[in-house]
């Protein structure tokens, strides 16, 4: 018997060499100009915060007659006010106030936001049925008018400036914590921590809180600029520190009377202001996107 061997089909694909050049690359994040730009003011402003005498030595306090309404130049980067005060100087001595009113305010916010966020999560019904509704009724209200309300109440000076801020906005932070304690309580493991007899507390701190608290550092960001904002509109309006305090809302309030004359006195501070405002913002936004996932 003859075995005849059929010759290969030509109909075959044939396989090719891949060129390397022509291999998928790894995509990498592009940098972002407005980030880059935002991180850095950020990193100059917690310097002029921590560390004034390195960008402005000299006296923010300090007055010269002679110096009076002089406009920018190279003597004088931010030129002096209406007391011919330096203004560069008090802008960057001004950056210490603002930041820490922020950070202390946003800090009692986010302390207070967190522990009544759990217990309204954690409570039965009616507690947080109560709750709840008072966070709602809180938030409805303009930030500004229920700042304004404590500070009619307390009295103006940076304290109650802090605490005001703290206070109005500390609903924010509890809304969201009760919306994530509803969440975890339900969760499988905190279910299984229950069933073997975990204590409430131990629980609370091991398995609740720390999943709880994943995007209040996030909204916490965007929330300091807000609550620098408010704070320098306030001290405008004379609730905050007093003149002549180098506060940036105190400064924008002593120069709206020289607008004609010495436009830097209120516009500069008012730039840092919307700067850092914008910088947090951006900064706080793009950590949110991370945070969530929508970005590598």
């Amino acid at each position: 018997m003859t075995v005849t061997l059929s010759p290969l089909s030509t109909d075959a694909p044939a396989l090719t060499p891949v060129d390397p050049a022509r291999r998928p690359v790894r995509r990498r994040s592009r940098p972002r100009p407005g980030l880059l730009a935002a991180g850095a003011y950020l990193i100059l402003l917690v310097l002029a915060a921590a560390w004034p005498a390195a960008l402005a030595p000299a006296d923010p306090l300090a007055a010269d007659p002679l110096g009076v309404l002089s406009p920018p130049s190279g003597s004088h980067w931010f030129g002096t006010d209406h007391l011919g005060r330096d203004v560069w100087t008090r802008v960057v001595h001004g950056a210490g106030h603002s930041l820490t009113i922020g950070v202390a305010a946003t800090a009692i916010a986010v302390t207070g936001g967190v522990l009544l966020g759990l217990l309204a999560g954690l409570a039965h019904r009616v507690a947080d049925e109560a709750l709840s509704r008072t966070f709602d009724a809180v938030s409805a209200f303009p930030l500004l008018l229920l700042a304004l309300l404590f500070i009619a109440v307390a009295g103006p000076g940076t304290v109650s400036l802090i605490i005001a801020i703290g206070t109005a906005t500390l609903p924010h932070y509890a809304r969201v914590v009760r919306g994530q304690t509803l969440l975890v309580r339900r969760a499988n493991y905190v279910e299984q921590a229950v069933t073997f007899g975990l204590s409430r507390p131990r629980l609370v701190l091991r398995h609740v809180l720390p999943n709880v608290v994943g995007p209040v550092p996030v909204l916490a960001v965007i929330g300091l600029g807000e609550a620098i904002l408010v704070a320098a509109g306030l001290s405008f309006l004379g609730m905050g520190p007093q003149p002549p305090s180098p506060e940036w809302g105190a400064m924008l309030s002593e120069g709206r009377n020289y607008l004609q004359v010495g436009w830097w006195i209120s516009i500069l501070p008012g730039l840092a202001v919307t700067a850092t405002v914008v910088s947090l913002t951006v900064v706080g936004r793009h950590w949110q996107a991370r945070f969530d996932g929508r970005r590598r």
